[in-house]
């Protein structure tokens, strides 16, 4: 099909989003769906196999294009580098039924507001919806836009304020009828799926049709045996596959059942609150949340009070979660975006827990539904299991280009097996199973299950090291990774932290540091106060649960926490209030308690929180705790020590984490919950600095270590300091001694100036003046000299991050080839960078693995292909015994032992080939075939020219023999029950012996062992098959057995012969051996090679590595770039020894 559609027929779905396909319409044509009705029945069923197999070429046969406004029938093709497609029918929703119950008719309210998407939807007059259904997401036709829109989530573009008004006192029950009826129920179904559909999808995949199709061939022509070892071999796998398949469908459905069985407290507007089923939510519902431990049935906006969450489903962390309610805004703006703060901590998500919900005064917590079904966090989390994206690896693709190689193959010897067996005159009969033979002797049947077992191996000995792996198939993937992101906190240091001092300050400055250690408790003052309840924890079972910062900083003031009884009464802090109060070995404390009345909770995006709270007996208080660059920035400046910046720099430089502390008095006249955010925390006082102890793990240094010495790069994202970052980065080692850091930062466009970017030099303990609050660092003042013999490092903040995407992006490539260091980056910030560096760059030893077993698999069946076609010659070819031999006891014993090689234990500073295509391999490949060919022609010729040689002979060995010369052969020998005439010759014997031991040595030379797996030798239970496989064949070659011989349709030769095929195998061995280690596996020869031809590779990296790599004024040091001027875009970069990829290694 051609890429020219009519206006209409053409259209994005879920455009912009990860997600993305392009959706194409199509009507159902009668005429060509009777053609492929017969066709179906004349072709057997393939035709229908192949439309299973190929969605799009079912659609183009059965349909005609038209306007995805008349299509009856929807092609969808992923717009990523898979091009996937499928194929999905349009259907209908009736909202007739409703005309009895609520007297919906065209003219109804409902549906004569245009705004909403469900009301776009309903074609009038005659009320009905059109809809498709992909991946379990509902989307319905927009009429007004010609476009197919999801459905099941309230829209974007809705104001807090009017979600606030339009949703505040929930929904009528006309509109939860239409809207149940349009969205569909909230469920997530996920069906158990039938042993016999499972069955059914797993036979139907085209390795096994291919099978089949071997197995009915072998045993026309009286092949059981092998018939019976590949139908017992197949049956086993897809056996295992359904068994894996099913327990996973049963755990997946298991997982989401409950979810479908909740009941919950749903207020309908004028028919109050009452108790509904889960699956009858929709978009719009008002849920009133009572009591604590409640299971969130779909995604739900919080409108009034607070919340506790365990977000552990969804993140993985079961520490919990402060949700606030969405303040209602008196603006137009979308309620994701009415804020600078993460949306999200609005949102209770599907599946994760309510452990506490708490009332402002004494109004209940509502939350409105914004998501239902699939829709939902929880939804999309199953549906990312059910339909996983497809993986992108060459192996695979260049793997279906060699199989297509193979076929090529098999249809030139198909030909000429046609045009031999014809001139000769044999039946047609024989003449088409010899000409079918030869395509399953050159595409193994066996090649995809021998290349599953090194995977298989692979993630075993990855389980006994605890690691599992839930796509086998990404193992590979592994063997090529160049580049490896950490986080700080809990990766590359320890997990926990711990208090290791104050610094509280006044109007004189910094104070003397506060020592933990010591067990002193910290003297009463605005700072112990701020330690006390500056936090998100929540008392749970008697148990203080939360933040393990928020613990440490609790623990360390000596106070205890509790929640007030009904009879606590003071004004202003309502019943049930957390309050924290002085334990008995606090220090003398004048207060008899705080009590925490409203929490602005901690955000990545903002880097800090904020309470209010009231003392007993006092004055109401507002404290902040957070990054210190963004704490100070919300401070009166005269509060702000001088000595700010050193003091901070002198922590950071040793890799403590800090964290600043301020506070100020609040008027009493305010209610608490309707205070805005940014004018509780304007003009605050500083208070000081807590320090914190945040160590390497012992396993950090050595592992970066080695990743470093194996060239894949290592680079660093965290939340924390810039400063703490970049001495964190040299204490591992990420950053190794001699090494430069070069700060970047970027500055938004500010009125009449525009964005700028500057370069400076990273000076290790020197103070400076305080200057810009985002990064405190100490800078080299210096003339740097910008030599190539040194290494440089790029550290930025996120906020830097940001300006330089929007703003420099023809920078930010030059940039990521030296970044190392990203601090203060929040969570969206983390996942573009992750993306930038995938665009940038492109299991070493499961990867090795399938590179030797695929090209044993070539080898073995080429060996095999070459020695029939030679005997096909003489209308002769290997018998089935000979077959099974070759088949059975050599191939498959040595693709179920080749994969044992563990990996290597140390890695090595290249990685392995990650192309099949590639010079190297396939050279391999071509040569052994070659040298094969050459030796199976050669031993084919020698034979028939020895002088003993007769083709009604079916002896030698008395006949040549001088000893016994005067014993000749009987003419009419009798022969055993089990031998065959049609095949016993002396080429037979001899391109059987020659192939069957030229399997054996192939497979030894293909095991390749160091650098990237243990040595071959180390695979004990693979060398013993070689060994006995080599002493059975030699056995074979040597023993003058007749009934063996008879039994394999062998014949005898002269002693001389078979040392004759020994020479050959030998001299095979040993070029073979050669040429393999001194030419395919010598590194050093093909970089010399690409080198001569003037190779260059073609991936981004390199082609920036290139483009910068003689620019003497990369990096710009000292130097400020405003984003309008030219040079920003110039192709300018710079060349890191520190990391050189192997993009055009071998």
């Amino acid at each position: 099909m051609g890429n020219h559609f009519e206006k209409g027929q053409h259209a994005l779905l879920n455009e912009g989003e990860e997600n993305e396909m392009e959706i194409f319409g199509y009507q159902t044509h009668g005429c060509r769906k009777a053609l492929c009705l017969a066709g179906s029945i004349f072709s057997f069923g393939i035709l229908p196999l192949v439309f299973y197999w190929k969605p799009a070429w079912h659609v183009w046969a059965n349909c005609v294009p038209c306007s995805l406004q008349e299509a009856d029938v929807v092609l969808l093709r992923t717009t990523d580098e898979f091009q996937t497609y499928s194929r999905k029918n349009v259907m209908w929703i009736y909202l007739s039924a409703l005309n009895s119950a609520i007297g919906f008719t065209p003219d109804h309210p409902l549906i004569t507001d245009e705004e909403c998407l469900i009301n776009r939807a309903i074609r009038k007059p005659e009320l009905k919806v059109r809809y498709i259904k992909v991946q379990k997401m509902r989307y319905v036709w927009n009429n007004l836009e010609g476009q197919f829109q999801k459905i099941g989530s309230l829209e974007d573009w809705l104001s807090s304020a009017k979600i606030h008004l339009k949703f505040g006192s929930g929904l009528t029950r006309e509109e939860q009828e239409i809207r149940r009826l349009i969205c569909g129920p909230n469920i997530i179904d996920v069906e158990i799926t039938p042993i016999w559909k499972l069955l059914i999808k797993e036979v139907l995949n085209p390795f096994y049709i291919f099978q089949l199709f071997s197995v009915c061939l072998w045993f026309s022509e009286d092949y059981k045996e092998y018939a019976f070892a590949i139908i017992i071999m197949s049956t086993i796998s897809i056996a295992l596959t359904v068994y894996d398949l099913r327990v996973q469908s049963v755990k997946l459905y298991r997982l989401v059942e409950a979810h479908n069985r909740i009941t919950i407290p749903v207020c309908a507007r004028k028919a109050g609150v009452e108790e509904l089923e889960s699956r009858f939510l929709v978009p719009g519902d008002l849920l009133v949340l009572t009591g604590n431990k409640v299971q969130m049935p779909c995604d739900a906006i919080l409108l009034d009070g607070s919340c506790v969450v365990n977000e552990g489903m969804l993140t993985g962390e079961s520490i919990p979660v402060t949700k606030t309610p969405l303040p209602e805004m008196d603006s137009s703006v979308p309620w994701k975006t009415q804020s600078e703060a993460d949306y999200k901590r609005h949102i209770l998500f599907c599946g994760t827990e309510v452990i506490q919900a708490k009332g402002a005064s004494s109004r209940t917590v509502r939350a409105v539904v914004l998501q239902t079904g699939f829709n939902t966090a929880k939804g999309d989390l199953v549906r990312s299991i059910l339909y996983p994206k497809p993986m992108n690896f060459k192996l695979y693709r260049d793997a279906i280009r060699f199989l297509l190689c193979l076929v090529g193959t098999a249809t030139i010897g198909l030909i000429y097996t046609l045009c031999v067996y014809v001139l000769s005159g044999e039946d047609l009969g024989e003449v088409v199973k010899k000409a079918l033979d030869v395509i399953t002797i050159a595409v193994p049947p066996a090649l995809p299950a021998a290349l599953t077992t090194g995977i298989i191996y692979a993630q075993r000995r990855l389980k006994k090291r605890g690691i599992y792996c839930i796509s086998p198939q990404r193992i590979n993937v592994c063997g090529q990774l160049n580049l490896v992101c950490f986080d700080k906190t809990g990766t590359l240091t320890r997990e926990g932290l711990d208090l290791w001092g104050a610094m509280p300050c006044d109007k004189n400055g910094f104070q003397e540091v506060h020592s933990f250690a010591s067990g002193r408790a910290l003297p009463w003052g605005p700072l112990c106060a701020a330690m006390a309840s500056c936090h998100s924890l929540i008392l749970l079972d008697e148990t203080i649960q939360g933040d393990p910062l928020d613990l440490k900083m609790f623990e360390a003031s000596n106070w205890e926490m509790a929640i007030s009884e009904d009879n606590f009464h003071i004004k202003g802090v309502p019943a049930h209030a957390m309050v924290v109060k002085p334990s008995k070995t606090a220090s003398q404390v004048p207060v008899e308690g705080i009590a925490i009345l409203h929490q602005f909770p901690f955000s990545s995006a903002l880097q800090r929180m904020t309470v209010i709270v009231q003392e007993m007996g006092g004055g109401r208080l507002v404290f902040m705790k957070g990054a210190p660059e963004k704490v100070a920035s919300f401070c009166q400046p005269e509060t702000v020590p001088a000595n700010f910046v050193s003091e901070l720099q002198i922590y950071t430089t040793q890799g403590f984490r800090v964290i600043a502390l301020a506070y100020k008095k609040l008027e009493m006249d305010h209610h608490t919950a309707a205070l805005m955010r940014d004018k509780v925390e304007a003009d605050l006082i500083f208070l000081g600095l807590l320090i914190l102890e945040n160590r390497l793990k012992e396993e950090t240094k050595p592992v970066l270590e080695e990743l470093i010495s194996a060239r894949i790069r290592t680079v660093m994202i965290t939340g924390d300091n810039l400063q703490t970052a970049i001495t964190v980065a040299r204490n591992s080692g990420m950053v190794s001694e001699g090494q430069k850091v070069i700060l970047i930062e970027a500055s938004e466009s500010t009125g009449s100036s525009s964005a700028s970017i500057s370069w400076k030099l990273v000076e290790e303990m020197k103070p400076i003046a305080y200057g810009n609050q985002d990064n405190y660092i100490n800078i080299r003042e210096e003339v740097f000299d910008n030599s190539r013999e040194e290494s440089y490092h790029f550290a930025l903040s996120g906020k830097s991050f940001q300006v330089i995407s929007q703003h420099f992006s023809s920078l930010l490539p030059k940039i990521l080839i030296n970044g190392t260091i990203f601090a203060r980056m929040s969570p969206g910030q983390k996942s573009s960078l992750v993306e930038e560096f995938q665009k940038l760059e492109e299991g070493r030893a499961a990867l090795v693995t399938s590179f030797c077993m695929f090209k044993y698999m070539a080898l073995y069946s080429m060996i095999q292909y070459v020695g029939v076609l030679l005997l096909y010659w003489e209308t002769n070819s290997l018998s089935n015994y000979q077959f099974l031999f070759q088949d059975l006891a050599i191939t498959t014993l040595i693709g179920a032992t080749m994969n044992l090689n563990g990996a290597y234990p140390k890695l090595v500073p290249f990685r392995p080939v990650g192309q099949l295509i590639s010079p190297p391999l396939l050279l391999s490949v071509i040569f052994n075939i070659l040298l094969s060919l050459a030796m199976q022609i050669v031993g084919f010729i020698l034979v028939q020219r020895q002088p003993w040689y007769n083709k009604e002979t079916h002896s030698a060995c008395t006949v040549y023999n001088k000893s016994i010369s005067n014993i000749t052969m009987p003419p009419t020998a009798p022969e055993n029950a089990g031998s065959n005439d049609d095949f016993r010759s002396f080429e037979n014997t001899t391109i059987w012996f020659l192939g069957t031991i030229n399997c054996i040595i192939v497979a030894l030379i293909f095991s390749k062992g160091k650098p990237f797996r243990q040595p071959t030798y180390k695979n004990y239970i693979f060398v013993l098959v070689l060994i006995v496989q080599l002493a059975v064949c030699l056995f074979l070659l040597f023993a003058d057995i007749p009934d063996l011989y008879r039994r394999l349709d062998l014949l005898c030769t002269p002693v001389l012969w078979r040392g004759c095929i020994v020479i050959m195998l030998s001299c095979n061995f040993i070029v073979s051996l050669f040429v393999e280690e001194a030419i395919i596996e010598n590194r050093a020869l093909w970089m010399m090679i690409k080198r001569y031809f003037g190779y260059q590779s073609k991936s981004q990296y390199r082609i920036w590595h290139r483009a910068l790599a003689n620019d003497p004024t990369w990096p710009p040091l000292d130097q400020m770039s405003p984003s309008d001027l030219p040079e920003c875009g110039r192709d300018v970069s710079y060349s890191n020894p520190v990391f050189e990829s192997n993009e055009e290694e071998l």
